[in-house]
């Protein structure tokens, strides 16, 4: 429990005062996120914690359970898309799609936080890795202006569903897949309703 709660401390250090404290671009932003996931799984393993889900024998469990449960963001997107009174809810974001969706979303977002909190958080603290994800999204809610509690509550119960993919198919393949999914339905979402609408869902 004092492993988790120091690891917590630090995650919600970095995510809403290191990281925010830097000023980087949001490409640089997404670079040093990176650099943080992957330099939080080598310090555990340096510590003697063995990393959940990275076991490569897993790896085929991750991907079934991850394109199956993927495909419910992406059928969920097609959906709305083709509603355009469901489409006119979506914000729309100035983002250079292509650079979002290929590598600060799957990058920056997904391969940093499924390693600090579905791989490491979960293999030190489980029951405390769904709050602590949720207060990784701080500093982006006040950012975008959206509800600081409706926001870590959500992700928190992301959280606990991406940690039960990870338990489930034993591997943190699945979970990502997941969140990539969300995360990507929701940015090329935002990249058809330029002209007016609403945030994209984006978990991280």
């Amino acid at each position: 429990m004092i492993r988790g709660i120091a690891l917590g401390a630090v995650t919600t250090s970095w995510s809403t005062s290191v990281l925010p404290r830097l000023a980087l671009s949001d490409r640089h932003n997404a670079v040093a996120n990176l650099a943080f996931g992957i330099g939080t799984t080598v310090l555990a393993r340096t510590l003697g914690i063995r990393p959940a889900g990275l076991r490569r024998s897993s790896w085929r469990s991750g991907l079934a359970w991850g394109t199956a449960v993927g495909a419910v963001p992406v059928v969920g997107a097609v959906v709305i898309a083709a509603q355009p009174s469901w489409l006119e809810r979506v914000r729309p974001s100035e983002n250079d799609l292509a650079e979002w969706i290929l590598f600060r979303i799957p990058f920056g977002t997904v391969v940093c936080e499924e390693l600090v909190f579905r791989s490491v958080f979960d293999a030190v603290a489980p029951a405390l890795s769904p709050m602590f994800i949720g207060l990784w999204h701080i500093r982006p809610a006040r950012t975008a202006g959206d509800s600081v509690v409706g926001t870590v509550v959500f992700t928190a119960a992301a959280g606990v569903m991406f940690s039960w993919l990870r338990r489930r198919s034993g591997s943190i393949l699945a979970p990502a897949l997941m969140h990539l999914s969300v995360n990507v339905s929701g940015a090329v979402l935002a990249g058809t309703r330029l002209s007016a609408g609403t945030r994209p869902l984006e978990l991280g």
